[in-house]
């Protein structure tokens, strides 16, 4: 029988990060270079766009914040990430007080963001410990309901408190062709997190 060849996500959500992860504020974080090390191994013709705004500067702004756009391409598929520009207590900087070194140190975080929508590290940003393929067999409860059914509870949840209809959460724009019930908790991480920037 042929050996059915995994997928970039598949491939990367497995990769345990546990040992790489780095604690602030309260959030995880992965190194940029780590992440981006991993994928090279995994996959070496990957690349990585920082976008620039019309101005040729590394950061875009609405006059008040400012954010930096990455983009992680993978076997032709790119993933973009924004991110703000934060300070050491994960607040936007006002435009006037921004460095260059707020800047590059956004880019570095959105290029590892990038990296966990292709599926390294993703775990982390959905609260989990270990990856999809080293979770316990039997998985623990929240009042009664499986972190699969409480992901899909907190996804309603969120699209019903941004006024989104329930029911345009299952369309194909979220669930990539397959069934809602399909999705399994990677998947849905990554359908809260894209509603969560919506």
């Amino acid at each position: 029988m042929e050996e059915v060849k995994k997928s970039v996500f598949e491939t990367l959500n497995e990769v345990n990060v546990g040992e790489h992860i780095e604690k602030k504020n309260g959030l995880s974080y992965l190194s940029w270079a780590w992440a981006w090390a991993e994928v090279k191994k995994r996959y070496p013709g990957a690349f990585y766009t920082v976008y620039e705004n019309r101005d040729g500067l590394l950061y875009h702004t609405d006059g008040m914040t400012a954010w930096v756009k990455t983009g992680v391409t993978i076997e032709g598929l790119e993933h973009i990430e924004y991110l703000p520009v934060m300070d050491v207590r994960n607040k936007s900087i006002t435009i006037d007080k921004i460095t260059s070194f707020d800047v590059n140190k956004a880019v570095q975080r959105s290029l590892t963001k990038a990296c966990a929508r292709h599926g390294l590290g993703l775990y982390i940003y959905a609260g989990e410990d270990l990856p999809e393929s080293e979770q316990p067999i039997t998985k623990p409860t929240v009042d009664g309901m499986s972190r699969v059914d409480l992901l899909r509870k907190q996804i309603l949840d969120l699209a019903e408190a941004k006024g989104i209809d329930r029911a345009a959460v299952t369309e194909a724009e979220y669930k990539g062709g397959r069934s809602w019930n399909d999705l399994n908790e990677a998947d849905l991480a990554q359908v809260k997190i894209g509603l969560a920037k919506k």
